[in-house]
């Protein structure tokens, strides 16, 4: 559907501009006249402008449009009209244009599950099956409360998962500069006062002196090297199923980062199944789509052999236990849940488990990553030094007073 830059007037007299998607020009100006504006002019967009124009729908506005649904559904007030109330509030055009072909399709007969699900980039598939399930069981307003705490955490966490990697780059990038200074300014200058003095050089010496001749002379071949390498990785990764499976398999393995991406995604898969689960979807239902939400090919093939054996008759703790994915204590909580009738309850509490787990595992992981990165750091400084001062004492040490 192409998209169309507007000038219109709405009923006061006011200009208003904007961007629409629509199929022609009359499918703008009736999409215009919904929205209680008259069209003045308007302009088609080619397919590079208006990617670049486009703006992305966030994890915010997705925030904020739950809590609205959720009053809207309180308070009583018919779907569609508050929609499209709402509609007129949002700051966010891309997200607008949204709302304007949802109010559209449930004005055509199409139910909210329906509508949100015809865009699949922005309502992920567990939130329209959860709204889905919430149609059905008339429990909407209950279920974007879920939603909208669902995602409020959901941010908390890769907000945690952003700072645990953010901050370690940052050291590691002011760890290269502090070494490409020494090797580039600092080693030849010394090296060319020691080979004046007519002293033999060592071999630490030496091999600086290499590393140092070769960035300052072939730096152009440094560059495109680790540019072809994370290139080829990117392939591999992307366009390859066992690359994309290495690569998640590797990074629940990594070092301090490794374990607590692993409870976030345990964290994160308690949690919507819960929410799923609470709404009505079955169990195998709610498992063949948290495959989808784990965001690790690992996991979602764990998920996927613990629905196989749950077909095959095995209870849901014994097959979540086969995954390996999850601690006994885990197990165990899943097992009274499934015994009492109480699953998303237990669910729940493991979220709530493995949310106060991370919380600090991540405090006690950038705790140690300070520390970590300054010894690395005053390692390769104090290696270089040696390398620099070695000869110098040796002078010194020849000197007789």
């Amino acid at each position: 559907m192409p998209a169309f830059n507007y000038k219109a007037i709405d009923r006061g007299g006011r200009q208003a501009r904007g961007r629409l998607d629509a199929a022609n020009e009359v499918d703008l100006e009736l999409r215009l006249k919904r929205m209680g504006l008259d069209l003045i002019t308007f302009r088609v967009l080619s397919d590079r402008r208006r990617a670049l124009g486009r703006s992305t729908v966030t994890r915010l506005d997705l925030i904020a449009f739950c809590f609205d649904v959720e009053q809207i559904s309180r308070a009583g007030i018919p779907l569609v009209e508050g929609i499209r109330d709402l509609r007129s509030s949002v700051e966010n055009p891309r997200f607008r244009e949204i709302l304007s072909s949802v109010v559209e399709d449930i004005e055509g007969g199409k139910s909210l599950s329906q509508a949100l699900g015809s865009f699949p980039l922005v309502f992920s598939p567990v939130f329209v099956s959860l709204v889905r399930a919430g149609e059905q069981a008339g429990r909407l307003a209950e279920v974007f409360t879920s939603l909208g705490a669902t995602l409020k955490w959901q941010d908390e966490m890769v907000s945690r998962a952003r700072q645990l990697m953010v901050y370690p780059l940052l050291l590691l990038a002011v760890v290269v500069a502090v070494a490409l200074f020494l090797l580039l300014f600092l080693v030849p200058q010394v090296v060319t006062l020691l080979k004046n003095l007519g002293l033999q050089l060592p071999l630490q010496t030496r091999i600086l002196l290499a590393i140092s001749e070769f960035l300052r002379e072939d730096w152009f071949l440094v560059l495109p090297v680790p540019v072809a390498l994370a290139g080829a990785t990117s392939w591999f990764v992307s366009a390859t199923p066992r690359g994309g499976y290495l690569f998640d398999y590797w990074k629940l393995r990594l070092p301090l980062v490794g374990p607590v991406l692993h409870k976030i995604i345990v964290a994160r898969f308690a949690n919507f199944f819960a929410l799923m689960y609470e709404s009505g979807i079955t169990i195998l239902d709610a498992l063949k789509t948290s495959e989808g939400i784990a965001g690790n090919r690992v996991v979602a093939e764990a998920l996927q052999r613990a629905g196989q054996q749950i077909s095959a008759g095995e209870s849901f703790s014994d097959a979540l236990q086969n995954t390996g994915l999850f601690p006994p204590l885990v197990v165990r909580m899943v097992r009274v849940g499934e015994t009492t009738g109480a699953l998303d309850r237990a669910l729940l509490n493991v979220t709530y488990f493995y949310n106060r787990d991370v919380r600090e595992s991540v405090d006690k992981a950038l705790q140690l990553l300070g520390p970590a990165m300054t010894l690395i750091l005053g390692g390769m400084l104090a290696l270089i030094m040696f390398a620099i001062l070695a000869p110098i004492y040796e002078v010194i040490g020849k000197i007789r007073f």
